[in-house]
């Protein structure tokens, strides 16, 4: 296993090289043919992806793992129009990011490079394969794909349609390659390829992504969990934060930037809690409320599960929302601060002094007012679709497009200047 890994990575930094002087026309060349072998391939991919969901079924995976496992026809085009959208963005390679004559003549300018070669360990979903070798190879940069053994079949279909569109357009196969998923030993081995492999990216929960940034010895751009956060504040139009709650939870709730908890102000509780229980409710939401909630939900009738200290610190990813009611904006950003993960918190308020506090003190990668947490992502952000959403501060955080896929370097140009 280890010398697969090895092999692999080896191969990838040679492709690498290819790509990092591949001109931008023929990288987005690529990225089309790729974006049309999957939907010519969409029946292949799909007879590999129900093998994959039928062994799911078996061995009892969680209906949210299912979501996040299945395609469809329509995913599969969602992940062609995301190569397309990726091939019309602009390229970062090469993009000064600054740049000066110095006082002894000497120019100077900072250069966006590839990293070289980018892995990725991700979980259930076969989506981030296109994804992911998209993102890469617009950015120069050639991956190596470890994903989960419930998506083998899925992931390994679509890496052999990309692959085959690749060489078809006159870039190496192995700019995208798909490592072994039957045991672990491919991920401790790809952990600790330093020097081969230049940056690992995890995605998935946090065993994964605690598991990856403890044990790699390859350096790690932390995508986090999403504990997230609806704050509606006294001053909240009621009607605006009730889309926003329904939004934030129940558009598609098995993602990291659904919302997890909901906070009410004390004096939006009564008028507003009556309201966005019983609609949670009906939406299928099941409600964990601390003891203010546990009162409005069983006045409304509302089913009501008593919080408990571990549902204000759970990613559910599911159709569970924590409750509480907060005496004051304080307050709300204190619990945020507590048990937040640092991904995406909401408030709800016509107060503009109240946003600029929240904005100021909610510490996270995107803090959002009046809207729903939902749009921290890559593509509504219109970055084309993303690598995952770095909760870190080094390097990169939030949405991670195409530049946070390229490192800098120093380009010095002189005319026999030496230094005194």
């Amino acid at each position: 296993m280890a010398e697969s890994v090895i092999d692999a990575a080896r191969r990838a930094r040679e492709a690498a090289v290819t790509l990092a002087t591949t001109s931008s026309a023929a990288k987005d060349a690529t990225l089309h043919a790729m974006a049309d072998a999957l939907l010519a391939q969409t029946p292949r991919i799909l007879a590999g992806n129900a093998d994959d969901v039928a062994r799911g079924r078996e061995v009892g995976l969680s209906d949210t793992l299912l979501d996040r496992l299945a395609l469809s026809g329509t995913r599969i085009a969602g992940m062609a129009d995301g190569l397309r959208q990726v091939a019309a963005l602009p390229d970062p390679v090469g993009e000064v990011v600054r740049g000066a004559t110095l006082p002894n003549g000497l120019e100077l300018r900072q250069l966006r490079v590839p990293f070289g070669v980018v892995g990725i360990i991700y979980e259930a979903r076969p989506n981030v394969t296109a994804d992911a070798t998209g993102l890469c190879l617009k950015s120069g940069n050639a991956v190596l794909l470890r994903g989960s053994s419930t998506a083998r079949s899925s992931n390994a279909a679509i890496v052999a349609v990309l692959r085959d569109a690749a060489t078809s357009a006159d870039l190496p196969a192995d700019v995208v390659q798909l490592l072994a998923s039957e045991s672990r030993d491919s991920v401790k081995e790809l952990m600790r390829a330093r020097g081969l492999v230049d940056v690992l990216i995890p995605r998935g929960g946090s065993g994964l992504i605690r598991s990856v940034v403890e044990e790699s010895t390859v350096p790690v751009i932390e995508t986090g969990v999403g504990n997230c956060h609806v704050y509606v504040d006294a001053t909240a139009d009621l009607d605006k934060a009730l889309a926003i709650v329904l939004n934030a939870k129940t558009q598609r709730p098995s993602v990291c930037n659904a919302a997890e908890t909901l906070l009410v102000h004390r004096e939006a509780a009564a008028d507003f809690l009556p309201r966005v229980l019983p609609t949670l409710s009906e939406a299928g939401v099941r409600i964990h409320g601390d003891p203010a909630v546990v009162g409005y939900a069983t006045d409304a009738g509302v089913p009501v599960i008593a919080a408990t200290e571990e549902d204000w610190g759970t990613e559910y990813l599911s159709l569970d929302l924590a409750v509480a009611q907060v005496p004051d904006l304080d307050a709300a950003i204190g619990h945020i601060r507590r048990y937040g993960s640092g991904h995406s918190e909401a408030i709800v308020t016509e107060s503009q002094s109240a946003a600029r506090r929240f904005v100021a003190q909610v510490d996270a990668a995107a803090v959002l007012v009046n809207a729903s947490t939902r749009f921290t992502d890559g593509e509504q952000f219109g970055f084309g679709a993303e690598i995952g959403i770095s909760t870190q501060k080094l390097h990169a955080r939030g949405p991670m497009g195409l530049p946070e896929l390229t490192s800098t370097k120093y380009v010095v140009t002189g005319d026999g200047q030496i230094r005194a």
